[in-house]
């Protein structure tokens, strides 16, 4: 009897051990412990868009990026030291990624009403929902209580996050693999509404396809010529008519062979997905709600909890 009572206490222990880690994110995660946390990132963001509209979107893709590779985990913050080598040195993050230092700048504000309480992850996560409602778009609740890596990976930075000369085939492997579905990957690629890419992200698109509106390629290539490494860091805009808004522009730009990158562009020429984008160029609505769920699904990308990874107290270096 003594000795099932004490295998019984001992399951119950691991149990309770066990149950943190596998925690459920919440969107009342900081309910007690950080009340004030949401609105000071709002203000924060709101602040930084109100100086440079661009900012929205580049904050999005941070939490974009952080989340593809090995989860939403704010692996992409850590800077390099000499001893340490992040993500911001990968092909795709090197010389793109901004923001932060908008980051930051919220994160020593939250610390310095809640100390060591609300994770840098969480802060990408908010700051990301935050950015799109500064520029007009959707809100939408954030599951909270992400816990911050003590790892990056350059190499999964390097392979995860899909490069802008994909076609549908591997856009939808690509995220099948971190868990979303097609409709995730077209209501997420609407995130090109706004923000900018530089030329050698769309030079091969000017010069080697066809399906491009000819006026629009034009009006390109003054600014990103043929030869590489001419003009290479030259921005334009992902959505040429309404830059610096949230909405379903960038469909109906697809449907007039104004996309971009050719990773935005094969979306209407795939049965796959022309449908999708098709839906999107005409129901803003739709695309609200399921960019709004994409981004949740997005969010939910292998999240450390409980007493997995830490709550840093400063987002580009581990305690």
């Amino acid at each position: 009897m003594a000795m099932a009572m004490a295998s019984s206490l001992s399951v119950l222990l691991l149990l309770c051990l066990a149950a943190p880690s596998s925690a459920q994110l919440s969107p009342r995660f900081y309910a007690r412990s950080c009340p004030r946390a949401q609105a000071i990132i709002r203000r924060g963001v709101a602040a930084a868009v109100r100086s440079e509209r661009r900012m929205g979107a580049s904050l999005l893709r941070l939490h974009f990026h952080d989340c593809f590779v090995q989860g939403c985990d704010a692996s992409i913050l850590l800077s390099d030291t000499a001893t340490f080598t992040g993500e911001q040195g990968a092909g795709p993050n090197a010389g793109s990624i901004r923001g932060m230092n908008v980051i930051d700048n919220i994160k020593a504000q939250v610390e310095a009403v809640c100390t060591q309480t609300v994770s840098c992850a969480d802060i990408l996560a908010v700051a990301a929902r935050d950015s799109v409602v500064a520029l007009g778009g959707p809100s939408w609740t954030v599951p909270l209580g992400r816990r911050d890596s003590t790892t990056a990976s350059l190499s999964l930075a390097n392979s995860d996050l899909p490069p802008p000369s994909f076609d549908v085939a591997n856009l939808t492997a690509n995220f099948a693999a971190k868990g979303l579905s097609v409709t995730d990957m077209v209501a997420l690629s609407g995130a090109h509404t706004i923000g900018q890419a530089q030329c050698q992200n769309f030079r091969d698109r000017l010069y080697n396809e066809t399906n491009i509106d000819t006026a629009f390629a034009t009006s390109l290539r003054a600014n990103c010529p043929r030869p590489t490494g001419s003009g290479d860091s030259s921005l334009a805009p992902l959505d040429t008519t309404t830059p610096n808004a949230f909405d379903n522009a960038y469909y109906r730009n697809l449907m007039s062979q104004k996309g971009l990158l050719h990773s935005d562009q094969v979306l209407i020429n795939d049965g796959r997905t022309a449908g999708l984008v098709r839906t999107y160029s005409s129901a803003s609505a739709q695309f609200n709600r399921d960019f709004r769920a994409a981004m949740v699904s997005m969010g939910n990308i292998s999240p450390l909890t409980g007493t997995q990874g830490q709550v840093r107290l400063s987002c580009s270096r581990v305690n």
